[in-house]
């Protein structure tokens, strides 16, 4: 099948004219692809994570490593999805030309949530992929994460708390969840 714009495009969920790389916090849901269960069960309402699951935690929390002016907030990786609070706090440009939008960084400003979101996928799938070969992890199916991801800025003081609280109780909540499979 040939190419057709008219018929062939994804439907951006970003803020259209909003910048990804100003300072403020973003809530931030990835799914697995086919919403695989991988990372873990649920278990008295408590997720359980397995080794895949903690290991898409530490990848997380290598974030404020790889971008500057990060802060990293609740998270909790769920059977079938990740959820975290991550903040852009007046993060300085770089200084290191030649990075593209790719590495994270527009013409090595500032990084822009879908840049780190990237990197994240990418550093997770490796990881994955390896516990796959090295580990018994069952495989996944194609890719390991959906293609896009889900964010919400978080515009004030209760809905940071309001969404930390969500995170939270995510497990608790699993039975009623849209990714309970």
């Amino acid at each position: 099948m040939t190419y057709n714009p008219d018929i062939h495009h994804r439907r951006s969920t970003r803020l259209r004219e909003y910048d990804y790389s100003l300072a403020g916090a973003y809530f931030v849901t990835i799914c697995c692809q086919g919403r695989e269960c991988l990372f873990g069960d649920v278990v008295d309402r408590e997720m359980l994570m397995n080794d895949a699951g903690r290991t898409i935690c530490e990848w997380w929390l290598k974030l404020p490593d790889k971008f500057a002016g990060v802060e990293l907030h609740e998270c909790i990786c769920m059977p079938n999805h990740f959820h975290g609070i991550i903040a852009l706090v007046g993060a300085a440009p770089c200084g290191r030309p030649g990075l593209s939008m790719k590495d994270g960084h527009p013409h090595g400003g500032a990084p822009t949530l879908g840049g780190m979101i990237d990197w994240f996928k990418t550093m997770t799938t490796n990881a994955y992929i390896n516990g796959v070969k090295h580990s018994n992890w069952p495989s996944f199916p194609g890719r390991l994460w959906q293609r896009n991801y889900y964010d919400r800025v978080i515009r004030n003081d209760l809905e940071l708390s309001e969404t930390r609280e969500y995170i939270l109780s995510n497990p608790a909540n699993w039975a009623n969840d849209d990714n309970y499979s």
